[in-house]
């Protein structure tokens, strides 16, 4: 099982009170939450082995050297107040490194590799993976991994993480009309406002699942525009021709990295904690006691 962390936790964020609070009143909502996630995920599915795969590097400067938009609307939304705007502290940022101490002093592995998001570290577990593997998380993007012939599926969680889509690849042709192994190209055509990426003017969802369908792949679809003789619109052929150089280096930007360099780690699920002093006053000084405790019950069953 493989673990988009921060997907999870940032779910776990707006999900949980912010009323949720360590003793000093400091919030731990996402760090409640996210072990109460992790307490379900292991009681529901049963892995032998999870890893918290992280952002390392959310926005990595080599995807935005590509596509400079790439999630940049992020950064704006992080650094700009209006005029007659307070500021709103941020209350999530400081939880991650409670999250991370958590999981260290659980034996819970955790991998994260500069300059890579986790969706990378996640497609390289996934790729070298000999048996059946459970990613889960709440980003479209993963649907690339998808491969029923190795077992590789999606939990795409819904309402916190109990309720689970299960995504296989009949699941992504009912919804987007590809296979899993063509996803990658019909996200770059169709482009995600959410990532900063334009994809090609005129074409939608439903038209990029077409054109993709019709030619196989991205390389087939820029084949058909650059060919006079398909059936191609004049509106179609043009829109494509003129994004050459966004699909020059979109597929590379979209696709999940397979071949991220890992470290050394552990990837067993533990039966208790690694680390029981460092757990016992993290516990204490975060007010964790529900939380790790119900997690530890279903680790040591």
């Amino acid at each position: 099982m493989l673990l988009d962390t921060a997907s999870l936790y940032f779910r776990a964020y707006f999900g949980v009170p912010d009323s949720v609070r360590a003793p000093d009143g400091t919030p731990v909502n996402a760090v409640r939450g996210l072990l109460d996630f992790i307490t379900r995920l292991v009681q529901d599915h049963g892995p032998d082995d999870l890893v918290a795969c992280m952002d390392a590097d959310w926005r990595p400067q080599w995807r935005v050297d590509l596509i400079p938009s790439y999630k940049a609307h992020r950064v704006a939304e992080e650094t700009e107040v209006g005029p007659d705007e307070e500021e709103v502290p941020d209350t999530l940022a400081p939880q991650v490194p409670i999250i991370e101490d958590v999981l260290d002093a659980l034996g819970i592995a955790r991998v994260g590799v500069a300059p890579y998001e986790a969706d990378d570290v996640i497609g390289t577990l996934a790729g070298r993976s000999a048996g059946p593997v459970d990613i889960v998380t709440g980003d479209r993007d993963l649907f690339q991994l998808v491969d029923d012939a190795r077992g590789v599926r999606v939990l795409y969680p819904r309402k916190g993480v109990g309720d689970c889509d299960l995504v296989d690849g009949e699941l992504i042709r009912t919804k987007y009309g590809v296979r899993a192994d063509q996803y990658a190209d019909f996200a770059a055509l169709r482009g995600d406002a959410s990532d900063g990426l334009p994809g090609v003017k005129g074409i939608g969802e439903k038209t990029a699942a077409q054109l993709i369908t019709e030619y196989g792949d991205l390389a087939g679809v820029r084949a058909a525009a650059e060919d006079r003789t398909s059936r191609l619109t004049p509106a179609k052929r043009r829109g494509i021709v003129e994004a050459a150089a966004y699909l020059d280096v979109a597929p590379k930007v979209v696709r999940v990295a397979g071949d991220v360099p890992l470290p050394a780690f552990d990837p067993a699920l533990p039966g208790g904690p690694r680390d029981p002093a460092a757990l016992e006053e993290l516990v204490a000084r975060w007010g964790l006691g529900g939380a790790v405790g119900r997690l530890l019950t279903v680790l040591t069953r």
